[in-house]
C-alpha cells in the first residue's frame, strides 16, 4: 500500500477525533504516503504534521460544487490505493466512489456506500448495549486492514507552538473554553463566572476559543472579581491552544471541540455535559478525564444527539444544576 486518502470535511472536533485513523494506518503502513481532505479552516490542525503528505482542502462556503469537482480531478490524478471516507454525506461519497481509488471504504448510511468496494455499517453500539466511541466507530472503517484496536486522536504541536504559549506559563495555570456552537452544549456564562470566581488566587485562568468566542470571555473577564484572568479567544491558533492546555493543571470545557484538542496531546481535562451525554461517544479520552454533569437524572435529558439553540423547555436545568463543587472537586 503506497498511497491513502482519509476524507473528514466536517467540523474541527471530528477532525481531531479523526487523527486517530491516520496514527493507525501509519503505524500499520509506515511508508505509505498518507494525504488528508479537510474542509476550509481546519487544514492548520496538520501544520508539520510528521505523517501527513499533503492536506486536501474543500472551500466549501465559496463555489462549493465547482471545487468539490476540482478535487475529484486531483484525488483521481493521485491514484490512491485506499480512500477512507469518514462522513456520511453525499458530497464525500461522490468523491470516494468516483475517486478511481483501489479501495473505498465507508459508512453504509452515505448515499454513495453502493458504489464503495467495502461499506462498513455505521453503529453507536456494539451490539450489546455498550455504546462505542467515535474512535470506536471510526477504526471499523479500517479493521479489515489493520486490528481490533483503535488508536487514540493526536495533534503535533510544533517547538514554535509551544514557545507561543511559555509566557502563560510562568505559574500554575488552568484553561477554560466557556463556548460552543450549540446553546445547549454550552455551559452558561454566569455559571462560568461564579466557578471562576471560587478559583485559588494562585491559579492564572486563560480564556481560550475561536475568534468568535472573544466577546464571551473578553464579558467573563471583565465581570469576574479573579484578579488574574486572561483572555486569549481568537489570539492562538488550534495547535497553540493544544499546547497551552498540555500545560495546565485543569482544562474546564464543554462537549464541544476543545475538549478534542486536550485529548489529542493527553493534557487533563474536566468535560461539563449540559444537554448531551457521553453516552453518545465523543467523551474525552485523556488519561486523567473528568466528567461532571447534573446529579439528579432529568426526564428531558438527553434532548438530542447534538445541541439545540435553546432548552426545548426553557428551564435549562441540566446546566444550572450543576454546582460549583462539582467543578471543583477534582482540582
Amino acid at each position: 500500500m503506497q498511497k491513502i486518502l482519509i476524507i473528514q470535511t466536517a467540523f474541527i472536533g471530528d477532525v481531531v477525533l479523526a487523527t486517530g485513523i491516520l496514527e493507525k494506518m501509519h503505524q500499520q503502513y509506515p511508508a505509505a504516503q498518507i494525504d488528508f481532505l479537510v474542509r476550509k479552516g481546519n487544514e492548520s490542525l496538520f501544520a508539520n504534521h510528521p505523517f501527513v503528505n499533503e492536506v486536501l482542502v474543500w472551500v466549501k462556503k465559496e463555489s462549493k460544487y465547482k471545487h468539490l469537482f476540482s478535487l475529484l480531478k486531483t484525488i483521481r490524478n493521485n491514484q490512491y490505493d485506499v480512500v477512507i471516507n469518514l462522513q456520511r454525506y453525499a458530497a464525500t461519497g461522490f468523491l470516494t466512489a468516483f475517486s478511481r481509488g483501489k479501495t473505498t471504504i465507508g459508512f453504509d448510511k452515505n448515499p454513495f456506500s453502493f458504489l464503495f468496494t467495502q461499506k462498513i455499517t455505521h453503529t453507536f453500539s456494539d451490539g450489546q448495549d455498550k455504546p462505542l466511541h467515535e474512535i470506536e466507530r471510526n477504526h471499523l472503517l479500517i479493521q479489515s486492514l489493520t486490528d481490533a484496536t483503535a488508536v487514540k486522536p493526536r495533534l503535533y504541536p510544533s517547538k514554535q507552538d509551544f514557545a507561543q504559549v511559555k509566557q502563560y506559563q510562568a505559574q500554575p495555570y488552568l484553561c477554560i473554553a466557556p463556548a460552543s456552537v450549540w446553546f445547549t452544549k454550552q455551559f452558561p456564562k454566569d455559571k462560568w463566572i461564579s466557578f471562576i470566581d471560587e478559583l485559588p488566587s494562585s491559579y492564572t485562568i486563560c480564556l481560550i476559543g475561536g475568534p468568535s468566542d472573544e466577546a464571551l470571555c473578553k464579558s467573563i473577564k471583565e465581570t469576574v472579581k479573579h484578579q488574574s484572568v486572561i483572555n486569549l479567544a481568537g489570539k492562538l491558533s488550534f495547535l497553540q491552544s493544544a499546547a497551552l492546555q498540555k500545560g495546565a493543571v485543569m482544562n474546564y470545557v464543554n462537549d464541544s471541540a476543545p475538549m478534542h484538542f486536550a485529548s489529542s496531546v493527553n493534557a487533563p481535562v474536566t468535560a461539563v455535559y449540559c444537554s448531551t451525554i457521553m453516552g453518545f461517544g465523543y467523551g474525552p479520552l485523556s488519561d486523567k478525564s473528568v466528567i461532571v454533569e447534573v446529579a439528579t437524572p432529568l426526564s428531558c435529558r438527553p434532548c438530542g444527539l447534538h445541541g439545540k439553540k435553546a432548552c426545548p423547555l426553557g428551564h435549562f436545568d441540566c446546566a444550572y444544576k450543576i454546582t460549583n463543587e462539582q467543578l471543583l472537586k477534582e482540582l
